[in-house]
Parts: C-alpha cells; structure tokens; sequence
C-alpha cells in the first residue's frame, strides 16, 4: 500500500486515525498503531513480513543483550558485530545478490545463477533504523527499550516505514510512551499532509509522465532540448516525489504526536553539492556521517577516503545498480573538489553563478541516477551534449511547454521557499482578523489540495512508486 491511493486516503487512515482517537491509553493506541503498520507493508506481498519481524525481534534482543553485559565490553561488541553481520547480510541478500552475480560473470565468464530474490520494499530503511538503534545502545547514548511492542511501533511505523525519513529510536523514544498531540499539532500535520499529497500527485506525478515520455523512448531520436527537458523532469519528479512522501509522514506523525525530523529543506536552493546534502534526504546524510564518517576518522584521519568510501555507500544505498554507485561517487568527487579549492573560487563569483553551478552538478547527477543501463546513459549524454547530429529543438516540446506552462511555472516555485512564506504570512494576517480565520482558511486550503489530488488519482493511472528499489 502506498500514501498516494484511494484506498489508503479514503479507507486506511481515516480508519486508522479514527480509532486511534477513540482510545485513550498510549499502549491502547500503541498497539493499535502496530496493528494497522502490519497489516499496511503486509498488504502487497505479505510473505515479506516475516523478514521486518524476524529483524525487529533479532535487533531487540541484541539492544537488550548489550545493556545487561554492561562493562564486558568484549561481549558486547561480539553482539554488536552479531548484529550488524546479520543485518547486513539479509540486506545484501535480498538487495545486492543479483548485481553480485551479474558482476561476477561479466568479469569472468562464468554462468552462475542469480538467486534472483524480490526486493522487500523499505528494507533499506527498517534496515538502517534497527542497525542505529543497537549501535546507539552499545555507545550507551539510549537505554535498551525492554517492550518489544512498543520497539516493534518504532521499526514499522507505516508513517515512515517504506519511503522514510530514517528515524532514529532516540528521536522517538519519548514519544512513543509519552506523546502528546494538541489542537494546533493536529492541524499542522494535516497541512503537512495535504501539501505532501499534493506535491506527489499533482507535480511529481505530472512531471513523471513527461519523464516516461522523453527519456524511455528512442534516445538517439532526442532533440538536444527534449534531452534536457526530460532530465529536468526527472529532477522535479524525484525531488517533490520523496519530499511529498516525507511532508506526508511527518504530517501523519504530528497528527498522533510523533515529531519526525525534516528531511528536505528546499534543496534546489542550495549553491554548492556540500550545501546540496545538507538539504536532500537529510535522515540518510546524518545517518552515514554519524555511523560510517565520524567512525572512519571523519576529517581527522583520511578524510578523503572516509569521503568516498561514505558516497560510494550512499549511491549503492538507493539501488542494486553500478549507476548508483558512480552517482554517489560523482558527488563524493564534488564535494572533495568544493573543499580542496573549488569552494574559495566559488566564494568570488556572484551568488546567482553559485547556484548555476550547483543546478548543473545536480541536474547532471540525476542521469547517473535515472539510466541503470550505461550504454543509454552514454547515448544520453551524447545527444545532451550536443556530441550527435541531434536537432537542437523539436515542435513537439514547443506544444508541451505551452500546455504545461502553468505548472512548470508552479513546479518551480515549489523548489523555493516563497510559497511557505506566504502561506504563513497569509495565516499571520488572518489570525489577527479572527482567531479562527487562520485556521479556517487552512482547513479549506488543505481540502482544497486533497480534492485536486484525488481527481488527479481518479483521472488517471499513472502513479509510480519509486522506492521499490530502497
């Protein structure tokens, strides 16, 4: 099941959040929460389910186990390496078997047999959310938490479970027993998940179409304009696909009283690649900095090797793939550029250069990412760079930027900041008429965008998923 669905938004969660408030105890609501989270990532292929709970109740026993042999250190990391080998090990079973073996036999020949598993989807994320839970127990930085219920609510949560943010258990931990959610939370998640929904049906969804239009087709037909057109798509639709999920999942929790961390802050905003992953899936940056960086030596002890080793990690994290691999060394490459020179040259150029610079790199990257065959990603670039006899433009993408000019300009101001802060200051003038003007424009603004998505949902079929491989 998947946020952007009718029967999640119309059956599921209304369900969900109704009975959640006809209870009252937080382990009532603890448990019922558990309930629909199962039955949510059981509701595709639910075979996969016994892997989350085989996970959750390894990884807990694991955190309860280093806690009671506090002071046998020697213990404990044997359990703490227990725990990592085994998660690693199912990750890289399930996720990276495949590419393992095609590898192999393209480098030597042979003719081994891919066991070919089916991704379960979000392992990645469960994955890294339990690994940081027993790792943090081991530094001693959480207690142990000894109700696996409640431990098994912090790894399935169906908010955060198969398109993030990476949670971390000390994030949660006190809202799991203790949370609170007021009048104001409430309404400010439903907004969260109202532009969220938005942002994945009504743009990422409309700029995926485009996508599947210019660049799955004949590349070499291209025209040098349509090339670029089509990877701009793909940098909108990547962008408000997965940041519309994460505003969907913090809004989600801060209706029940879970404060997820953010995990965008307007990226495209950003004037080098360093700023960049500052900005972009924030929860897996801060996750690879604080568990595979800072232990590596961080900056102290070979940071550029630290350094790559961290962004070869990173692009393997988002696909089974060798293209994700050089996409997350090619910004390893950047970022060590912008430290060793490249960022005092950019400090004496004018910030709008800042900023082209950083859109190129970005927009660039995402071929790396998008092309998992590297023979079309070389035609790619070929006609995008104006290496073929390609025309430089076509009639056709004339007649699409006509037709789409309202919600490319749309798009694009929803890379920035301004439509924030002029909701926001909207609200501020309205409250100051009535108290409750504020909130009641909210609410029919909030209505407002759930009922465009929703017709958007009905009136067409097109509404990829693109975490499958995650």
């Amino acid at each position: 099941m998947v946020f952007a669905s009718l029967t999640f938004l119309y059956v599921f969660f209304p369900l969900s959040l109704g009975l959640y408030f006809l209870l009252r105890s937080t382990d009532a609501r603890n448990l019922l929460l558990t309930a629909f989270s199962l039955v949510f990532y059981a509701w595709g292929e639910p075979v996969w389910l016994s892997l989350l709970l085989f996970s959750s109740l390894f990884d807990w026993t694991v955190g309860l186990a280093i806690e009671r042999l506090g002071g046998k250190r020697r213990l404990q990391r044997l359990a703490l390496v227990l725990s990592l080998g085994t998660n690693l090990t199912l990750l890289g079973s399930f996720k990276y078997a495949d590419l393992v073996t095609d590898t192999i036999n393209a480098l030597t020949g042979w003719s081994l047999v891919s066991p070919g598993f089916s991704l379960p989807i979000g392992i990645s994320f469960y994955t890294f959310q339990t690994m940081s839970y027993v790792i943090d127990v081991y530094r001693g930085e959480v207690p142990a938490q000894r109700s696996f219920g409640r431990f098994l609510l912090f790894v399935s949560l169906f908010h955060q479970l198969v398109a993030g943010p990476i949670v971390r258990y000390a994030d949660v931990a006190h809202d799991i027993v203790h949370r609170v959610a007021t009048r104001a939370d409430f309404a400010h998640g439903a907004s969260r998940f109202a532009v969220g929904l938005f942002k994945k049906v009504c743009i990422a969804n409309v700029a995926g179409a485009l996508v599947q239009k210019h660049l799955e087709g004949d590349l070499a037909a291209l025209a040098v304009g349509e090339a670029w057109f089509g990877l701009l798509m793909y940098s909108l639709q990547i962008y408000f696909d997965f940041s519309g999920y994460s505003d969907m999942a913090i809004g989600m929790g801060l209706m029940v009283g879970f404060r997820y961390l953010e995990n965008f802050n307007t990226p495209y905003m950003a004037r080098s690649a360093t700023d960049f992953w500052r900005r972009w899936h924030m929860s897996l940056g801060t996750f690879f900095r604080d568990y595979v960086y800072i232990p590596l030596g961080g900056k102290e002890h070979r940071p550029y090797r630290n350094l790559f080793i961290v962004w070869g990690l990173t692009g393997l994290w988002h696909g089974a793939s060798w293209n994700f691999m050089l996409w997350g060394l090619y910004y390893g490459a950047f970022i060590a550029l912008e430290r060793l020179f490249l960022r005092q040259l950019l400090e004496r150029v004018p910030r709008p250069l800042h900023h082209a610079y950083l859109l190129l790199v970005v927009v660039m990257g995402w071929a790396l990412f998008y092309f998992t065959d590297l023979a079309r990603l070389g035609t790619f670039c070929g006609v995008a760079w104006g290496l073929r006899d390609n025309a430089p433009w076509s009639p056709a993408l004339t007649t699409t930027l006509v037709t789409h000019a309202f919600w490319l300009v749309l798009a694009l101001l929803l890379c920035t900041p301004l439509p924030g802060q002029l909701l926001t200051s909207l609200r501020r003038r309205l409250d100051v008429v009535h108290p409750l003007a504020g909130a009641g424009a909210m609410a029919v603004f909030n209505v407002g965008l759930c009922v465009l998505a929703t017709a958007m949902l009905v009136g067409k079929s097109y509404n990829p998923f693109l975490y499958f491989r995650f």
